[in-house]
């Protein structure tokens, strides 16, 4: 007498393996341009940043310390 053997859950179809590839290389894609637009962004507000004129900012004014040392 045989048994068989039975098992319990879902087996995993070609269907299922298509749609996990497909989904896969979807993220992938999705994760690429995210990375390239962020990229890309941070690379013009740091262009932006080092192409402002030092004349712009106001310049601080020199102020000359006339206080004496402590100890002389």
């Amino acid at each position: 007498m045989r048994r068989e053997l039975r098992t319990v859950g879902t087996s995993l179809t070609p269907q299922f393996w298509e749609m996990f590839a497909v989904l896969l290389v979807a993220a992938v894609g999705v994760t690429f341009v995210a990375m390239v637009a962020l990229d890309a962004l941070a690379v013009r507000l740091l262009r932006r940043r080092v192409h402002r004129s030092p004349t712009a900012a106001s310049p601080r004014p020199v102020t000359v310390d006339h206080r004496m040392p402590v100890g002389h």
